[in-house]
């Protein structure tokens, strides 16, 4: 069989919850057995057949055979393969990599520019008396004969070449590069080739994270080798086949803002099978964990990155319909990601279906929602304003003192929650805006990501000339 050769990324490791190891799954009757385990920063024979999300590789060290992800591996020798080369992620996303705590001045990535095709930007920790910690971004520019530079003093034959220039002198940089940035693991497509209705007996119910109207979440292993979060549904709460039906939706919603759809037990009672991450809810870590620490500017990045991942909800033409601090999921490094989208909209439960009690949500949904079941991207965006008093408030319950039934009178004939204490009143003009009573009168998701994203963006250059360059 002709194959290409690939790298496996140093910093990626196949195996979800194991550090010094891959373990790479094939397809057995009874499911999925570890043939092999193989040590990261070695290369692969892959099939020069690579479609879909899982590929067939080989070691070149053992000849061991087995399925990869796609998107762990790179081309050796290949720009992808570098260690500080992020690929394709956002300004901002560079930005709450950087400054996560651990990392020191000079910390470093490089990664496709936003703006320009076949340019790149590298992106580099500072500080400095005024500011403390921050973010430079360096614009890389492309020579028509294949060469790279920062200044047109500069240039380099490939990126590798600029990079280690730029590690050894600041060259006009605001720093030194001294410590590539610390990766965030992609996320794998599912659990493992074909892994999509997968047997209850492979999952293990661990630890208990949290109960609802509708079914608990758990903590949990798959496969013995897998760290998984797991929400099991009370038999009756939907029909397995409108869920399967809208699951096959919900798997290929893709970003990385959402939170992955791994699999799925089909009988009940319902299991679903996502990702786990490791601070839960927004709402209890608001609350409860360290959350209720955060200042105003780690808040307001929260929220873009919700509205940047209900943005792309909004992009493909779907509704997610319970937006709300509790179906915002946290992981470690403090990046935000939407849970639970689309199935609010499969409940069976005869209160929630009426839009009354205690089980629905009143307090988030937009008005021509909970009163006629007018369910569209714009109820959305009024809930997203609820769920902003959410985080400036660090999850106190929207609407203090009042009940459902009020709520929704009070709404009609037109109030609105005044200005939190502490928050800014621009911000709380977005609030205002998300509650427009007319819903086309209400803000796109995608000017509500840029308008948070740039919320502390003084007069500034997004992008450095670098000094004496």
């Amino acid at each position: 069989m002709p194959v290409d050769r690939f790298f496996l990324h140093p910093s990626f490791n196949l195996n979800l919850n194991i550090h010094s190891c891959a373990h790479i799954y094939v397809p057995v009757d009874i499911g999925y057995i570890c043939v092999c385990v193989w040590s990261v920063c070695q290369q692969l024979c892959v099939s020069t057949s690579m479609e879909g999300d899982w590929w067939e590789a080989r070691s070149i060290n053992t000849g061991h055979k087995g399925y990869i992800p796609s998107n762990y591996v790179a081309p050796a020798d290949s720009i992808q393969a570098e260690e500080w080369y992020f690929g394709k992620m956002g300004r901002k996303d560079a930005e709450r990599l950087l400054l996560l705590p651990g990392n020191q001045r000079g910390t470093f990535l490089a990664r496709e520019s936003e703006t320009t095709k076949g340019a790149y930007s590298l992106s580099i920790r500072d500080w400095d008396e005024v500011k403390g910690d921050n973010v430079k971004h360096y614009k890389i520019r492309k020579l028509d004969n294949g060469g790279y530079y920062i200044t047109t003093r500069a240039q380099f034959e490939n990126l590798q070449k600029l990079v280690k220039h730029y590690t050894e002198h600041a060259d006009g940089l605001c720093h030194r590069l001294t410590t590539v940035c610390p990766t965030v693991k992609p996320q794998t497509q599912g659990l493992a080739k074909d892994a999509w209705e997968i047997p209850r007996e492979s999952l293990r119910l661990e630890v208990k994270l949290g109960q609802g109207c509708f079914g608990e979440v758990w903590m949990g292993t798959w496969n013995g080798t897998t760290k998984v979060a797991i929400k099991t549904l009370k038999p009756g709460t939907m029909s397995p086949e409108a869920f399967l039906q809208e699951a096959q939706i919900m798997k290929k919603l893709r970003h990385d803002k959402l939170v992955p759809l791994y699999a799925v037990v089909s009988e009940e009672p319902i299991y679903i099978v996502t990702e786990f991450m490791g601070k839960g809810s927004l709402l209890d870590f608001l609350k409860e964990g360290d959350g209720k620490y955060l200042k105003l500017p780690q808040l307001v990045d929260m929220a873009a990155q919700i509205a940047d991942g209900m943005a792309f909800i909004e992009r493909m033409n779907y509704i997610h319909r319970d937006l709300r601090a509790a179906n915002i999921l946290v992981a470690d490094n403090l990046v935000c990601k939407i849970a639970d989208f689309g199935l609010a909209r499969l409940i069976e439960d005869n209160e929630y279906t009426a839009r009354q009690g205690a089980k629905f949500p009143i307090k988030w949904t937009a008005p021509e929602a909970a009163l006629y079941g007018r369910f569209t991207i714009k109820s959305d965006v009024w809930s997203f304003g609820i769920l902003l008093t959410e985080l400036v408030t660090k999850g106190r319950v929207p609407y203090p003192g009042m009940v459902n039934r009020e709520v929704l009178e009070q709404v009609e004939r037109g109030y609105r929650m005044p200005c939190p204490q502490g928050c800014p009143e621009s911000l709380h003009e977005m609030m205002r805006h998300c509650w427009k009573k007319e819903p086309d009168e209400r803000p796109t998701f995608e000017y509500i990501q840029s308008f948070l994203e740039d919320y502390f963006t003084a007069t500034e250059p997004q992008y450095q000339p670098g000094d004496n360059l």
